[in-house]
C-alpha cells in the first residue's frame, strides 16, 4: 500500500510537471498562429485581434495556463486550430497507428533481441559474441532518419519488395472497426490479400523503430545471462549432472529475464516517441506524424494535450512495469 501511494504522488507531481512544460516549451518556438491563420496575404489588425481573442492568445501566460489546467480537469483537451476538431477525436482517431507499429516494432526486438543475447553470453569472448555485440552497437548507434532512407532505398526502391509510405494501398478501402489495421483487414472483406498488404506497409517501419531497443535488449539479455550463470546455484546444477540445456533455458533464463522484462516495458515509452521520426519518413498517419504537423502550423491545443497524452501514457507503462518488476522480484518486497 505505501509503494502504490508513493507512486500516485510521484504520478501527480509529474503530471503537473508535464503540464507546465507542454504549455510553456511551444510558446519559446518562434511563429504566430494567428498569423499563420490569416494566411501569406495577411489581414487587418481587427481580424488577427479577433483571432488572438478567440484562441485566448491575448490573455496573460499564469492566466492561459490556468484555463488549460481548468479545461483539462474538466475533461476539455481542446479544439485543434487547423482542423477545427477536438484534440481527443484526433488523437483517438490516430493513436491506434501509432499503438500498432509500437507492438510490432517491441515484437520484432524481441523476438531477435532475446535469443541473439542469449547466444552471445553462451559464446562469452567468442569470435560470435563480438559479432553480436558489434552489431548491436551499430544499431544502436545508427540514427532513425538515416536508417530508415536507407531501408527504403534497399527493399523500396531497388528491390521493390516494400511499399514506401502509408499503412496500406489506396485500392483497399477498410472500414475501421479496432483501430488496427492488420486486424481490421483481416476481418474486411477484402481478407487475406489486404492483410498481407497491410503488413508489408508495417515490416519497414517496425524494423526501423525497433532496431535501438532490439540492440538494448541483446545486450541487457547477454549481461544479465552472464550474471546468472556465475551464480552458485548453476554451479550446483552443473554439479549435479543437469544437462547445458536444461541449465541455461530453465534455472538461468527464467531469472535472467527479470530485469529484461524491466527493459522492454521501459523500452515501450521510448518506441512510441521514437515514433515521431519514423511516422515522419515512411507517412505513418499516426501520432508523430500529427505531431509533427501541428509544431508546424503552430497548433497550440493540440501539442499541449498532444503531449500531455503521450508523456501520460509514458508514464502509466513505466508505472505498470515498476509494479511488475516489483510483483516479480521477492528481493523488491
Amino acid at each position: 500500500m505505501k509503494f502504490i501511494l508513493k507512486k500516485l504522488i510521484q504520478f501527480s507531481t509529474l503530471f503537473l510537471g508535464i503540464t507546465l512544460l507542454s504549455f510553456s516549451l511551444i510558446r519559446m518556438v518562434p511563429g504566430d498562429p494567428a498569423l499563420l491563420m490569416l494566411g501569406e496575404r495577411g489581414g487587418s489588425p481587427e481580424e488577427y485581434a479577433r483571432i488572438n481573442e478567440n484562441l485566448g492568445l491575448n490573455k496573460s501566460l499564469p492566466t492561459q495556463y490556468f484555463i488549460f489546467i481548468k479545461n483539462i480537469a474538466s475533461g476539455d483537451l481542446g479544439t485543434s486550430i487547423v482542423s477545427k476538431q477536438p484534440v481527443w477525436k484526433e488523437f483517438k482517431a490516430r493513436f491506434p497507428a501509432t499503438f500498432e507499429l509500437g507492438l510490432f516494432s517491441l515484437f520484432f526486438a524481441i523476438l531477435f533481441g532475446i535469443p541473439l543475447g542469449i547466444l552471445a553470453a553462451l559464446n562469452r569472448n567468442k569470435p560470435l559474441d563480438y559479432g553480436i555485440m558489434g552489431v548491436s552497437l551499430m544499431g544502436y548507434s545508427m540514427p532513425i532518419f538515416w536508417w530508415g532512407l536507407v531501408l527504403i532505398l534497399i527493399f523500396s526502391v531497388s528491390l521493390g519488395l516494400t511499399p514506401v509510405s502509408g499503412r496500406i494501398s489506396i485500392m483497399y478501402d477498410i472500414e475501421p472497426i479496432t483501430g488496427f489495421l492488420l486486424i481490421d483487414s483481416f476481418l474486411s472483406n477484402e481478407g487475406f490479400p489486404a492483410f498481407i498488404d497491410a503488413l508489408k506497409h508495417l515490416i519497414l517501419p517496425a524494423i526501423v523503430l525497433g532496431t535501438i531497443p532490439l540492440a538494448v535488449i541483446v545486450r541487457m539479455t547477454r549481461s544479465s545471462m552472464l550474471e546468472v550463470l556465475g551464480e552458485s546455484y548453476i554451479e550446483t546444477a552443473t554439479a549435479k549432472g543437469l544437462s547445458r540445456k536444461k541449465i541455461v533455458f530453465v534455472h538461468a533464463l527464467r531469472n535472467a529475464l527479470i530485469p529484461v522484462v524491466t527493459v522492454i516495458g521501459l523500452m515501450f515509452g521510448s518506441i512510441i516517441t521514437g515514433a515521431i521520426l519514423t511516422e515522419t519518413i515512411f507517412s505513418w498517419p499516426g501520432i508523430g506524424k500529427w505531431m509533427v504537423a501541428s509544431v508546424t502550423s503552430r497548433d497550440y491545443p493540440v501539442i499541449q494535450s498532444g503531449i500531455l497524452l503521450i508523456a501520460t501514457f509514458i508514464v502509466i507503462i513505466n508505472s505498470g512495469v515498476d509494479f511488475l518488476y516489483h510483483w516479480i522480484n521477492p528481493r523488491m518486497r
